[in-house]
């Protein structure tokens, strides 16, 4: 059924799919493309360590498409020790590439900054999440093919 206005068409998930890839291969944190009415804003946010990071801000009237940013570990404040890896995204939370594959850490895993934690899905884009900091994983926060919403904490880790 329409309701009499022209459908607007937006880049295909392919392209998005691209732009993202790019982004991550050149260390890019944000791309804007225009071409007429279509325009595309990709922003992918810095590594975090405090609990005020902005949320991505959708501008209208352009639609605009959020990379995600790498996970943002914050201090809880009853146990000075531990801290979160919390979710930078809305999405569905995997502990693996694959249900074949083994996850990526388990209660007492030591991690790297740079250490894969878990998968986000999203409109069929699975980002890898980062440790953002060294440490040992003290808990899983969420269940596997759990859905998660932005600043959800996923793991606690005790920092080394």
């Amino acid at each position: 059924m329409s309701d009499g206005l022209p459908e607007e068409q937006g880049p295909d998930l392919k392209t998005l799919h691209k732009l993202i890839r790019l982004m991550h291969r050149y260390g890019l944190t944000a791309i804007d493309l225009g071409e007429g009415p279509q325009k595309i804003r990709l922003r992918r946010g810095a590594l975090q360590t405090h609990a005020t990071s902005a949320p991505v801000q959708m501008a209208e009237p352009s639609p605009m498409i959020a990379a995600a940013p790498v996970a943002t570990a914050v201090p809880k404040v009853a146990e000075a020790e531990a801290v979160y890896i919390r979710s930078p995204m809305v999405g569905t939370f995997y502990t693996s590439s694959s249900p074949d594959s083994p996850t990526f850490v388990n209660v007492g895993s030591t991690i790297r900054k740079e250490s894969t934690v878990c998968i986000i899905e999203a409109m069929k884009v699975f980002t890898e999440i980062p440790a953002g900091m060294a440490g040992t994983i003290t808990e899983v926060v969420v269940k596997n093919g759990q859905a998660v919403e932005y600043g959800q904490p996923l793991f606690r880790i005790t920092p080394n």
